[in-house]
């Protein structure tokens, strides 16, 4: 799961910086690339970013409270 975490959150901070690229400069980075904010390739990262973010909120939940980043340590 280490790595789907990783994965996710790096997609997250794609996703915010995205957001905030638009908020700021009203400036699309996702739409630029795929030429339309409704084209198949935006509509495909922004659906895999949405799950990213909800796996982020998930995760927690079913390994007890912790989100993995790094190899299991002994306690």
């Amino acid at each position: 799961m280490k790595i789907i975490n990783i994965i996710a959150y790096i997609l997250v901070i794609v996703g915010a910086v995205n957001w905030g690229l638009y908020g700021l400069f009203d400036f699309n980075l996702v739409a630029t690339v795929f030429s339309g904010a409704r084209a198949v390739g935006s509509i495909i990262t922004y659906s895999i970013i949405a799950v990213a973010a909800l796996w982020l909120i998930v995760s927690p939940m079913i390994t007890d409270g912790v989100l993995w980043l790094r190899g299991r340590e002994a306690r």
